[in-house]
C-alpha cells in the first residue's frame, strides 16, 4: 500500500505508512514530542492521538503548554472528577463538566439531596489520583440515540442532553456533546465509567495529575432557578507542578487583594443589606479617592475637546423603544414605573440621552465631530449570582462619551480615541494592554450588513494603526454595532476588561439624526460610544486590587500622617500639617495618646504612603523622620522642605 504524506504547521512534509495515527506522527517527529503529545489538530479539527490520518492531511501535534493543550488537560481532569465522585457516592448522578479559564468544574446530584462538604474534596482528590495512577486509556465510542439513552439510563441529566440535542433544540454547549451526524459520542475509561463527550481527550489518565480541587458551590441545572440545585465542584489543572504551584500562590494573593475585603479594612465602601444586592455606599475615604479619579477624568476630557452634559436617571418607554433597548436589552433593565399615564424605565445606558442632546437643534458639518462626556449613573438588573462587589453592580456610574462625526472623520476619531484611552490608563499605572475586536452578533442585532462591515473595518484599522495586538471575537458585538474592548493586566498578571469603543451606524438611523453637509444636503452622522474606565465603580475596584489597597500617592486618601513622639511635639506636628494642607496635600496627625510603635503600625496598616515621626531634634531644626511605604529603614533628619519637594514631584509625576 502507498504511503501517505502529511503537512506539518511549518509546511514541511512527513511520509508515513497507511493506517498511521496522529500518535505515530508524533513519534516519527521525535521521542520528546511523542512523550508530550496530548491531542492533534487534523485539518483544523481537534482529534485524539488515536485518529487514523489520511493522505494530504495537515496536522499539528498539541502539547501541554499551549492553550489547546491546557484545555484538553482540564477537560480530561473533569472526566476523572466525575468518575471519582460516582465511585465514592453510589447512586449519584452527573450533569456537565466543562473546562473553564484556569480550570474546570463538574455538576452533580447526590442521593437523597445530599451535599458535598469542603472535607469531601480530600477524599475525591485521593480517588482521582488512584484513577490517574491506574493509567486508564480514554476510549472514544459512538452510539445511536437509543443506544445512548440505554447507556445513560440511570442519569437523567445526560438523557435530557441527548433528547434535546438529537431533537435539534440544543444550545452550543449541549451540541458539543454529540456528533454532527446525529450519533452520540462518548468516552469510556476504567471499569464502566462513561461520559457523553465530543472530545478529544489525553491518551490516558496517567497523563494527568497536576491539579487541585478548590471549592464546592451550588448551581441550578442550566442556570434556571426553576430547575434542581446541583452540587458544583471547581478545580484547576496545569501542565506541570511549577505552573500549578504558581497559580495557587496567585489565588492566595488574589484573595488578599479582594477589593471587598480591602474596602472594609480601609473603610472605603460598604454594601448594606438594607440597600439591596449590588448597591454600594461610599465612605469618606473611598469617596475622596473616587473624587480624585473623577476629577482627573474631567480634566483630561476637558482638555481633549469634549463637552460636558448631564441627563436624568429615568425616561419614557418611547426612548427605549426607539433605541432598541426594549427589544434587545429588556432582561437587563429594571421594571417599568407607571406614572401620569406614561411608562418610565430607569436608564441602563446614557447613549439615547446624548442622542437627544445632539438632536436638539440643527447641526452643521462645521460642528463635527461633536464629543459629549458624562459621568452618568445607570441601573442594570444583574442576576444576583453575577453580582460581585464593585466589579459587577446593579447601580454604577459610567464615564460615558458619545462622539458624532462624519464617515470621513471616523478613522481619525478612532485613532485619537485609542491614543486617549491608553494615555489615561497609563496615568493610573497600567502599561500592559490587550484588545478584542467583537463582530456582529448573528441573531440579536440591527442594521444592514454593509454598515456592520464598514464599522468593523474602521475599528480594525484603528487597532492596527495603534499597533495594538488584538484578537477577534466573532459575534461578540453590541446589538447596534461592533466594538473594541481594551483589557489591562494587573500587578499579579490578571486581565481586566475596562475600556470599550463601539462604532454605531444604527442609533443615528433609528433616531433619524442629521447634519447639514458642505453640499447643503442632509446627511446621517456616525456615532461612536466610548466608556474609558467602564464604570467608576469597577475601575475603583480594579485599582484597589491592582495596588492591594496601597494607592499611589496622588490617589491616596491620606498622603502623609505625622506622628509626634510626645505631647510636647504636637504643636510642631500641627504646623507641618498646616503647611502641607496649604500646599494642597492630604495630611493628618496621629496624636501621642498611644505608644509610637502602635501608631506606626496603624499607619502602615492604613497603607499611608508617607509616615513622618517628629521629636525634639526635628522641632529644633525643621526636620522630620520619614517612614516611606515600602522601605525597610526610616530616613532621619530629613529637611521638611526637601520632603515637600519630593512629595510634590511624586504627586505630579503620578508615581
Amino acid at each position: 500500500m502507498a504511503d501517505i504524506c502529511i503537512t506539518l504547521p511549518d509546511n514541511s512534509l512527513r511520509t508515513l505508512p497507511q493506517g498511521a495515527t496522529a500518535a505515530d506522527l508524533a513519534a516519527d517527529i521525535g521521542p520528546g514530542l511523542a512523550r508530550d503529545a496530548l491531542i492533534a489538530v487534523v485539518n483544523g479539527q481537534e482529534r485524539d492521538l488515536s485518529e487514523v490520518l489520511i493522505d494530504g492531511a495537515t496536522v499539528a501535534i498539541i502539547t501541554p503548554p499551549s492553550d489547546q493543550g491546557l484545555h484538553t488537560l482540564r477537560h480530561s481532569t473533569a472526566h476523572v472528577l466525575a468518575q471519582a465522585v460516582l465511585e465514592l457516592w453510589p447512586g449519584a448522578t452527573y450533569a456537565i463538566g466543562p473546562p473553564i479559564d484556569h480550570g474546570f468544574y463538574y455538576d452533580f446530584e447526590l442521593p437523597e439531596g445530599g451535599t458535598f462538604s469542603q472535607e469531601d474534596l480530600a477524599a475525591i482528590d485521593a480517588k482521582m489520583r488512584e484513577i490517574m495512577d491506574a493509567d486508564q486509556p480514554f476510549e472514544r465510542g459512538e452510539a445511536t440515540t437509543d443506544e445512548a439513552m440505554a447507556i445513560f439510563a440511570d442519569h437523567i441529566y445526560k438523557r435530557e442532553i441527548i433528547e434535546k440535542v438529537t431533537a435539534g433544540g440544543g444550545d452550543g454547549e449541549l451540541a458539543a456533546e454529540t456528533g454532527a451526524d446525529g450519533t452520540v459520542s462518548y468516552y469510556r475509561n476504567g471499569e464502566g465509567f462513561v461520559d457523553l463527550c465530543l472530545g478529544p481527550h489525553v491518551p490516558s489518565t496517567g497523563r494527568l495529575g497536576h491539579f487541585a480541587l478548590q471549592k464546592v458551590a451550588g448551581a441550578y441545572w442550566r442556570g434556571d432557578t426553576t430547575r434542581p440545585m446541583l452540587q458544583r465542584i471547581y478545580g484547576t489543572a496545569w501542565a506541570n507542578k511549577k505552573d500549578l504551584k504558581r497559580h495557587l500562590q496567585n489565588l492566595i494573593e488574589a484573595e488578599k487583594r479582594d477589593h471587598r475585603r480591602l474596602a472594609a479594612e480601609l473603610d472605603l465602601v460598604s454594601w448594606p443589606e438594607s440597600l439591596g444586592p449590588g448597591l454600594a455606599v461610599w465612605h469618606p475615604k473611598g469617596a475622596l479617592v473616587r473624587k480624585i479619579i473623577e476629577d482627573y477624568s474631567r480634566e483630561r476630557h476637558e482638555k481633549g475637546g469634549y463637552d460636558f452634559v448631564y441627563s436624568p436617571h429615568i425616561a419614557k418607554s418611547v426612548l427605549w423603544e426607539t433605541s432598541g433597548h426594549l427589544d434587545f436589552y429588556a432582561d437587563g433593565m429594571y421594571p417599568p414605573m407607571e406614572l401620569d399615564g406614561a411608562t418610565y424605565y430607569p436608564k441602563p445606558m446614557n447613549c439615547p440621552f446624548h442622542v437627544a442632546i445632539f438632536d436638539s437643534g440643527q447641526r452643521s458639518y462645521r460642528e463635527l465631530p461633536v464629543r459629549f462626556f458624562e459621568l452618568g449613573a445607570v441601573y442594570r438588573y444583574e442576576l444576583s449570582g453575577a453580582i460581585h462587589g464593585l466589579l459587577r453592580s446593579r447601580g454604577f456610574t459610567q464615564d460615558d462619551s458619545h462622539i458624532f462625526c462624519t464617515r470621513e472623520q471616523v478613522a481619525e476619531e478612532l485613532a485619537s480615541l485609542l491614543t486617549f484611552t491608553l494615555s489615561v490608563l497609563r496615568a493610573f499605572g497600567f502599561d500592559d494592554f490587550q484588545a478584542k475586536l467583537s463582530t456582529r452578533p448573528p441573531e440579536k442585532s440591527v442594521g444592514e450588513d454593509e454598515m456592520w462591515e464598514e464599522a468593523t473595518d474602521g475599528l480594525r484599522g484603528a487597532l492596527e494603526a495603534a499597533g495594538l495586538d488584538y484578537v477577534v471575537e466573532e459575534g461578540g458585538g453590541a446589538f447596534y454595532g461592533p466594538k473594541i474592548d481594551v483589557d489591562v493586566t494587573d500587578a499579579i498578571g490578571r486581565p481586566w476588561q475596562l475600556s470599550t469603543i463601539q462604532l454605531d451606524f444604527n442609533l443615528p438611523e433609528r433616531f433619524e439624526l442629521e447634519y447639514v453637509g458642505s453640499d447643503g444636503g442632509r446627511h446621517r452622522p456616525v456615532m461612536i460610544h466610548r466608556a474609558l474606565m467602564g464604570s467608576i465603580e469597577r475601575f475603583f475596584g480594579v485599582l484597589l486590587e491592582h495596588y492591594a489597597g496601597a494607592f499611589p500617592t496622588w490617589l491616596s486618601p491620606e498622603q502623609v500622617r505625622i506622628l509626634p513622639v510626645a505631647d510636647e511635639h504636637q504643636a510642631y506636628a500641627q504646623q507641618l500639617v498646616d503647611r502641607l494642607t496649604e500646599d494642597g496635600f492630604r495630611a493628618s496627625i496621629a496624636e501621642a495618646s498611644d505608644p509610637l510603635g502602635k501608631r506606626v503600625r496603624e499607619a502602615k496598616v492604613a497603607k499611608t504612603p508617607h509616615v513622618l515621626v517628629v521629636g525634639d531634634d526635628d522641632v529644633a531644626h525643621d526636620t522630620v523622620g520619614e517612614n516611606a511605604r515600602g522601605t525597610k529603614e526610616p530616613e532621619r533628619d530629613l529637611a521638611f522642605e526637601e520632603f515637600c519637594a519630593r512629595l510634590a514631584t511624586e504627586v505630579t509625576e503620578r508615581q
